[in-house]
């Protein structure tokens, strides 16, 4: 196994169990375990838990980013690519319903620590700002477009909040189509102003 590749399984299996565990609840043996390597193996790629975090908050930004991008392609137009953002709320419901959003539970834990990464895992939830801020400005919302794109992300928090509290996968499709008609609704509305 060469040495890229064992870091990047620490990372993957680190992610995982910081977002099914929780940050603080989870040891270098609790990770080493899962990678299957030794503490001595592990101590060379991290010498400290926040090392790790470090790097699984960069492997989310750049796995956000690429999916961003990926939604930037892929959408006709900016209401679709929106409706992409509501919709990872199904495709991720199962996860969801057990342990609520990764990067809301990841940035509600690091508050209550008051730890120094609260600032960098945040910068996750920016990343869906800024671009739902776009997609919004692309909608024809320039003014209120950021307003929108709190509404939104508060939203969606909102649902996989009480997805996991519930565990109810009825709410969460009844949410996700709620959503999707507000969008359907503030996008028709545009439209109509135009004219």
């Amino acid at each position: 196994m060469s040495e890229q590749t064992t870091r990047e399984q620490i990372v993957a299996e680190a992610d995982r169990l910081f977002y099914r565990r929780g940050y603080d609840h989870t040891s270098f043996a609790d990770i080493a375990g899962a990678v299957k390597i030794s503490r001595g193996n592990f101590y060379y790629h991290f010498k400290a838990k926040d090392e790790i975090l470090d790097a699984v908050i960069e492997a989310r930004l750049a796995a956000t980013r690429s999916m961003l991008d990926l939604w930037e392609r892929a959408g006709e137009g900016p209401a679709e690519r929106i409706e992409s953002f509501i919709h990872i709320l199904i495709a991720n419901k199962a996860d969801i319903k057990r342990y609520g959003c990764p990067v809301g539970t990841l940035c509600s834990e690091l508050a209550k620590l008051s730890h120094v990464n609260l600032a960098a895992a945040s910068e996750l939830f920016t990343l869906f700002r800024v671009w739902l801020h776009r997609q919004f400005e692309l909608l024809g919302h320039k003014k209120d477009a950021d307003t929108l794109a709190m509404h939104l992300l508060a939203r969606s928090q909102g649902v996989a909040t009480l997805a996991s509290a519930f565990r109810d996968d009825a709410f969460i499709r009844r949410e996700v189509d709620l959503m999707c008609e507000w969008l359907h609704a503030l996008s028709a509305h545009r439209a109509s102003t135009k004219k």
